[in-house]
């Protein structure tokens, strides 16, 4: 979709900050599956989470440049305040269609705001546009947590808030797509996909449907996130035993305001994925 040399200018190291945390926990039963989520997880992510952050970007010249190279006539605020208005409204009218929490598609947006019709194009620009407001790296350990799932037969699945570039991520990371890196099918969750964004339980059923159609329990699933609210809330509701990942202070979401979050109980929290292996057998 862009030349891997385009992408390698985007993809700067990052490292994790630490939280105050420790690991601690175990499971409640055997492992036979582990989900995922990405941003904040997986990825280590400049912005916290997924998502168009409505602070000023201290890319602004990165992004008049994006702007110049394909040729967009509007000055940077005035798009930028299109996209948040855009999004709002789409929001609006999914959860008028009775979605609790909806999703947008991002590159339609794009399509919609930028007045082209190639979607391809707009693909590129979307893919830019997010990689300059968001950068986004691995986590340690990530490549040797999905090799110990692998060797060991662990069914691995994704639960994320994403977008159509997301996958594109361990492709570029990682030099392999979902499935070669182990990833099921079947157990892979999208939220542009299917409209409904975390803490949404949508694609926790869809999870736990996919789990049982498999012949497991879903108590043996075990979900991994670094949201209180978006991921172990959701999952909580589902049966899954869950791991807060509290590797990296910008995007761990402990949430003690919500009342929803306040006494919930986690079985695992990890500090750093590689700690994830040690629980499965």
């Amino acid at each position: 979709m862009l030349p891997a040399e385009l992408i390698a200018d985007y993809l700067s190291p990052m490292l994790p900050q630490p939280t105050s945390m420790t690991p601690s926990g175990r499971p409640r039963e055997r492992i036979r599956c582990v989900l995922f989520d990405i941003y904040g997880t997986l990825f280590i992510s400049g912005s916290g989470d997924i998502g168009v952050s409505k602070k000023a970007s201290p890319q602004v010249q990165k992004l008049n440049h994006l702007l110049q190279q394909f040729n967009i006539r509007k000055r940077l605020r005035d798009l930028i305040q299109e996209l948040f208005q855009a999004i709002e409204d789409e929001h609006r009218r999914l959860r008028n269609a009775g979605i609790d929490y909806p999703e947008i598609e991002i590159d339609r947006i794009w399509k919609q705001i930028l007045n082209i019709d190639d979607l391809a194009l707009v693909r590129r620009f979307a893919i830019q546009y997010e990689l300059i407001v968001n950068p986004v790296y691995p986590m340690p350990n990530l490549e040797n947590t999905l090799a110990a799932c692998r060797q060991k037969n662990i069914a691995m699945g994704i639960i994320s808030n994403a977008q159509f570039f997301t996958p594109l991520l361990f492709e570029w990371f990682l030099g392999a797509g979902l499935e070669k890196l182990g990833f099921h099918p079947d157990l892979i969750f999208l939220s542009y996909q299917i409209r409904h964004a975390k803490p949404s339980t949508k694609s926790f059923e869809k999870a736990a449907a996919a789990i049982a159609a498999r012949g497991l329990k879903t108590s043996s699933a075990l979900y991994v996130g670094n949201d209180m609210l978006n991921d172990i809330y959701p999952a909580i509701q589902l049966g899954f035993q869950t791991a807060l990942f509290a590797g990296d202070a910008r995007s761990l979401r402990l949430r003690p305001e919500n009342s929803r979050c306040s006494d919930l109980p986690v079985d695992i929290i990890l500090t750093d994925l590689g700690q994830l292996i040690g629980y499965l057998v």
